[in-house]
């Protein structure tokens, strides 16, 4: 069996239930197993102590004090507690929960030699190793098992069922880690981990979640997780590590995934790095850091600096401040440790003193007085202030009260005595399932049906100053349970010196320009990419530079094509010069087509008004009145009915006024064919013929046009396409086959009219009507058949001013064309306005 192994830090105080817990502080150095000799494990009184892990074993003391004094929680039980560390090492962690089981400290494999001690329950430890060595032997008695900092996969729980985590889901820490990165838009990262299972399953869940998210790993470096702690002294192993870091300079995120002795030994060799100055002045790294890191620091590293950890963000379990716990800190003396065989050796290492055996010691010469003051160390050696794990603790001993305080009032109200006063470990866990309660510090604590601790994790932001102390302050949170996921203010964050206050750049090349767009590297990781514009109409903004966009309907890229800017409407308003000058040129011809109205009825019983047909006259004049009016329709924002009155207006008249002149024309030709000697044609001259042919061209076009608006009217619309900057605003035509339809018939009455009144122009006659009307045709023709291509061609507002020209251009040609030659008769020689003039042949 061999003598038992004697382990001399132990603190146990009584109570009638015993809360065992096993806390990590002390590093030991252990003889290498030679297989030489009998495998003894032989412990060297000398240790190195982690000194701020000291505040673990204090924190469960602290909370026990509390519950035995609160009489509304287990009022008839006190609370009592026996505490082992680890050593940082599998072989002491397994032989210090054997002891919290059995009091005769003596190891027989498969036989139980003595008496249990009255444990209802286990903390610890800190990290997985820890836990789980301790688990493999805890949950053969089914012992609930709390365990302070562990995380790790989720299928743990089904291995180990008595495991309870005063932590939260781990998967919340991976989802933080990707949006703190994606907050910063850091895209190129570095990776450490520590060298065990726990950092490589670490590296295998989160670099998955990166890629998804359109992260790239730049390194990924591991540090040595030594359980010896002689081995982590050694600088052989320290050569040819962190080279990643130094040669990736644009990685300036790097995540941290490290417990306790990978932190010490990263430590170390960043040190190196700064001493030999590998990476000039300062390594200038944003270091985002999981919750199990923290600053801790043994002797040999008081001199050291953490200067190089300014401005760093890390996650820590939530937490708030214990008013009362800072106060009872200030009541320890080294010289009165009331079972606790820890304070002896924290004391010494942290005020780097000794404790002699008598109460009065010489300041000169080295020893303590036992009144230092622990709120006079710096931070990496001790806080006053309950830090996370302390606060996990903390936790755990009133879980296990609550959880004790419900199980005896069930019990005490069925009258269950024999439970009462001999409670098993394994009755204790249905009651630590869904336990629920507000502690001291105003936070909830609630464990769910896995036995996790349902909260979220603070993003802190690390201050450090050159007497080793920081400052952690929160700047963010973490919370699946809060009404914002994730939340950070970046003003209140500090970055390291090198950066100047500005944000850090953490991405393999520099962000493409605005307008730009990026294109993969050959052979290099999706985050490295070059720069190529975007083609014309299309934009890139930061949220999306993979793909250039094109601007909604109604927008178009600005200058930089990183965005769209509002369209303006497009159509032929009434303040443009154009509008204006259109305008004034339809009123004017609409002016003097009255006046020339005028003229005729003044005149209209001299012969060269008679000679003319003057009906017709009338009917064509107030025709091409109305033509030079319906152009005003064009005018203007289109609306419903001017986009119904515009064409078919405009249809409706100009053939009037095209059928008047060809009822002219024919009226000509029938009158020099009716003075023939015997000609029957003196029949069909009068009125009636005129009015029949203008009627009867007229109704063919009203047809047309009441067809037209009955299937398919025109409407306004909005075309966006066609301006890359404007919405044109216009008339759709409906029907495009009734729309030239239309023009098509007014065409075929114009050639009609200008192929008679060609034929007609040879009549002999003094004043022959015939060549007038075939000259204003071949200008009414030349007008509209230049129209059609031009129209075709031109854009927006272009279009309409294109129809109101023509408008105006080949009603001018018939006013000018027909009327003027006659004005000027009537006007300005009035001696040829006379029958025996008019009625001479040439």
């Amino acid at each position: 069996m061999g003598d038992p192994l004697r382990i001399p830090h132990e603190y146990y105080q009584q109570g009638d239930l015993i809360i065992g817990s096993i806390f990590s502080q002390f590093f030991s150095f252990f003889d290498t197993i030679s297989f030489k000799q009998h495998p003894s494990l032989r412990f060297i009184e000398d240790v190195l102590a982690v000194t701020k892990y000291y505040q673990h074993v204090l924190a469960l003391v602290f909370a026990v004090k509390e519950i035995n004094e609160n009489p509304w929680i287990l009022p008839n039980v006190t609370l009592g507690f026996r505490i082992y560390d680890s050593y940082f090492n599998e072989k002491m962690t397994y032989q210090s929960t054997l002891n919290l089981l059995f009091k005769v400290k003596r190891v027989v494999p498969n036989y139980r030699c003595d008496i249990p001690n009255n444990v209802i329950a286990v903390i610890g430890g800190l990290g997985s190793e820890t836990s789980l060595y301790m688990a493999t032997i805890l949950s053969t008695y089914k012992i609930p098992q709390l365990s302070y900092y562990l995380f790790g996969p989720q299928n743990m729980k089904t291995q180990f069922p008595f495991i309870y985590r005063m932590v939260p889901n781990e998967g919340n820490q991976y989802h933080g880690t990707v949006q703190l990165l994606l907050h910063f838009q850091w895209t190129w990262v570095g990776i450490i981990t520590s060298g065990n299972d726990e950092g490589e399953n670490f590296v295998q869940t989160l670099v998955p979640i990166l890629s998804q998210n359109g992260i790239c790993l730049a390194f990924t470096e591991t540090m040595q997780s030594q359980t010896d702690f002689s081995k982590l002294l050694d600088d052989d192993q320290n050569t040819g590590n962190m080279a990643h870091l130094v040669n990736n300079p644009r990685a300036k995120a790097v995540i941290v995934y490290a417990a306790t002795a990978p932190v010490l030994h990263m430590i170390s060799l960043l040190y190196q790095i700064q001493t030999v100055n590998m990476a000039g002045s300062s390594l200038g790294r944003v270091w985002i850091l999981t919750a199990e890191w923290d600053f801790p620091a043994l002797q040999f590293h008081r001199s050291w600096s953490i200067e190089v950890f300014q401005g760093a963000l890390s996650f820590a379990v939530h937490s708030n401040p214990v008013d009362k716990f800072p106060k009872f800190l200030q009541s320890l003396n080294p010289y009165s440790p009331n079972g606790d065989s820890f304070i002896r050796d924290f004391w010494q290492q942290a005020f780097v003193c000794l404790l002699s055996d008598s109460h009065v010691s010489e300041e000169n010469s080295g020893g303590c007085t036992g009144q230092e003051k622990l709120e006079s160390l710096p931070g990496a050696v001790f806080e006053m202030k309950m830090i996370s794990q302390s606060y996990s603790i903390y936790n755990a001993v009133y879980v296990l009260a609550h959880a004790l305080h419900v199980m005896y009032s069930l019990n005490l109200k069925h009258r269950e005595v024999e439970l009462l006063s001999n409670p098993q470990p394994w009755q204790l866990h249905p009651f630590l399932r869904r336990i629920s309660f507000n502690n001291s510090a105003g936070d909830q604590v609630s464990l769910d049906e896995k036995g996790e601790l349902e909260s979220g994790f603070d993003i802190m932001n690390w201050l450090t100053f050159p007497n080793r102390s920081f400052l952690r302050v929160k700047v963010g949170r973490i919370d699946p349970w809060a009404s914002r996921e994730f939340t950070v203010n970046e003003e209140i964050i500090t970055w390291h010196n090198v950066f100047n206050q500005v944000l850090p750049f953490s991405m393999c090349n520099n962000m493409c320009q605005p307008g730009s767009v990026r294109k993969k590297k050959e052979g290099k990781p999706f985050c490295c990419y070059d720069c190529e514009p975007c083609p014309e109409g299309k934009i890139s903004n930061p949220k999306e530079m993979d793909n250039c966009m094109t601007c909604p309907e109604d927008q178009y890229p600005n200058e930089d094509q990183d965005g769209c800017l509002p369209k303006i409407l497009h159509f032929l308003s009434y303040d443009e010069k154009l509008s204006i000058t259109l305008a004034f040129m339809a009123l004017t011809f609409s002016v003097t087509t009255a006046l020339v109205l005028k003229i005729f009825i003044k005149y209209q019983k001299t012969p060269i008004v008679k000679a003319n047909n003057h009906g017709l006259t009338f009917t064509l004049l107030i025709a091409l009145l109305l033509c030079f009016l319906c152009s005003l329709l064009f005018f203007g924002r289109p609306q419903s009915v001017t986009c119904l009155l515009r064409q078919t207006a405009f249809g409706i008249v100009f053939t009037v006024a095209v059928s008047c002149v060809l009822a002219k024309t024919i009226t000509v030709i029938l009158a020099f064919m009716a003075t023939r000697p015997g000609s029957r044609m003196r029949n069909w001259v009068g009125k009636r013929l005129a009015s029949s042919i203008v009627f009867s061209c007229s109704l063919t076009q009203g047809a047309l046009c009441t067809v037209w608006l009955l299937t398919a009217p025109p409407f306004p619309h909005l075309d966006m396409d066609s301006l890359a900057k404007e919405i044109v605003v216009e008339c759709n035509e409906g029907s495009v086959l009734m729309f030239y339809s239309v023009l098509g018939y007014l065409g075929f009455l114009a050639l009609v009219s200008f192929a008679v009144a060609f034929l007609a122009r040879a009549l002999p006659s003094t004043f022959n009507e015939a060549k007038f009307i075939t000259f204003s045709m071949l200008v009414f023709c030349s007008v509209w058949v230049s129209f059609v291509p031009t129209y075709l061609s031109a854009k927006g507002k272009y279009m309409v001013a294109v129809e109101i020209f023509s408008i105006l251009a080949s009603s001018a040609g018939l006013l000018g064309c027909i009327f003027a030659p006659k004005c000027y008769i009537i006007l300005l020689r009035p001696e040829l306005n006379s029958k025996e003039h008019l009625t001479r042949r040439k």
